[in-house]
């Protein structure tokens, strides 16, 4: 019966796979316009939405949004969420309609096909490197000064998938306190048990995502990064565990 299992792995991973790449090459004209100038990322976001959409339904991830707030459009956030899966990009981008920018590493690059778009569209850092850190920050600072706003998980990397939550980078709460921008801090609770790093594992099922109330920075000063690490982190795992608790 296990042996099963791991053929439905094997293929439920290269269905994923296809289902990334498929879209982009059928959409790959609109996607190439859609990148050459900055001004009209807008519109590569909402192809980057429907993208999102196909492939969570290709999965048969079923996903719920529950905001206690909504961000209004128009307005900068720095959105920030646990990070445990491949999946998260997707489950952000159809959890939020404001036209935001990742900042992520640098390695996705490095995948074929989604690589190439990545890497000309979101904020990609090198988390071994000051300079790159430096970069990231000036480059995020420039988004937002043009209206959009920025998705950053803040753990860093996917942590060992026996953690529940790893501790918080200081560099979302920074750009945001700077720039005056409302933290929106986001929940994903069964991301990691859909489709984990775990190649022999995932499968379909239900997908939950919750937007909390926004937290003020306008009153906050450099000083408080670490403070306000903290309350979003509390936030999230709090969340986190009442998820886990059964019903």
């Amino acid at each position: 019966m296990k042996i099963f299992k791991y053929i439905f792995w094997f293929f439920y991973r290269i269905w994923f796979y296809t289902l990334v790449a498929l879209p982009i090459l059928i959409l790959f004209p609109i996607l190439l316009i859609s990148i050459l100038k900055e001004s009209w990322y807008p519109f590569f976001f909402k192809i980057a939405r429907l993208w999102a959409k196909i492939i969570l339904a290709g999965m048969g991830f079923r996903y719920t949004i529950t905001k206690d707030q909504i961000p209004e459009q128009g307005k900068s956030y720095m959105f920030i969420a646990n990070h445990t899966s491949m999946t998260d990009i997707m489950l952000m981008l159809v959890a939020v309609k404001n036209p935001f920018v990742f900042v992520g590493k640098k390695e996705l690059a490095k995948i074929p096909l989604f690589g190439f778009f990545y890497k000309r569209t979101c904020i990609l850092v090198d988390r071994s490197s000051p300079k790159s850190r430096q970069a990231v920050f000036l480059r995020a600072q420039k988004r937002l000064k043009q209206g959009l706003s920025i998705c950053i998980f803040p753990e860093g990397g996917v942590p060992d998938e026996s953690i529940l939550l790893d501790d918080f980078k200081d560099g979302a709460f920074r750009l945001a306190i700077n720039h005056k921008t409302p933290i929106v801090p986001l929940t994903f609770a069964d991301n990691k048990t859909r489709f984990s790093y775990t190649f022999f594992s995932g499968s379909p099922g239900k997908m939950r995502a919750k937007i909390h109330k926004f937290i003020d920075t306008s009153e906050l000063d450099i000083e408080d990064t670490r403070t306000l690490n903290n309350v979003s982190r509390k936030l999230i795992l709090k969340q986190l565990e009442r998820y886990r608790k059964p019903k």
